[in-house]
């Protein structure tokens, strides 16, 4: 049995996926920055701002765009027992924009890619997973329970609420 930690953190982030067509819009997210390769926008929730204006803010800061249609696709959330973290991602995807992509991004190198040839790009092994999940019909659920320190998955749980 794992010790449980006495105290329970909550980190609420958002990740936006945008679709135009057939092609998404992806950021190449450099070492220095953390999660390095390519990740949809996305980043943690201001309190007290609702969840889906999190998503829309980070949209407008990471890409310049401004999202005019946005649906929820579902939550990601990882739990990590011994330090009583529980870190959730709320994806939604956003299929209308209006504005023009930041010359200089902050977050790292915007790139419009084909839906098909996007999983050919660098980037972690939990977005790989998570991508065709914005895509299915209906919401997901992702839950992990995992050790941190030693990167070990105790728990796994997938859903699709299909419609």
């Amino acid at each position: 049995m794992i010790g449980l930690a006495t105290e329970v953190t909550h980190k609420i982030y958002t990740m936006c996926m945008i679709q135009d067509g057939t092609k998404v819009l992806l950021m190449n997210r450099p070492n220095r920055k953390g999660f390095p390769g390519y990740i949809a926008p996305g980043g943690k929730v201001e309190f007290p701002e609702s969840i889906v204006n999190g998503a829309i803010r980070e949209v407008k800061e990471e890409t310049g765009l401004t999202v005019t249609e946005i649906v929820f696709k579902g939550i990601d959330e990882y739990c990590d027992p011994r330090q009583g973290l529980r870190y959730m991602v709320f994806n939604y995807l956003a299929t209308a924009t209006e504005g023009e992509l930041l010359k200089n991004p902050p977050e790292g190198d915007l790139l419009w890619v084909d839906m098909k040839e996007a999983l050919n790009l660098p980037m972690q092994d939990w977005f790989k997973r998570r991508f065709p999940l914005f895509f299915e019909p209906g919401t997901f659920e992702v839950s992990s329970v995992w050790l941190a320190e030693t990167d070990e998955t105790l728990e796994a749980t997938t859903k699709n609420y299909g419609v």
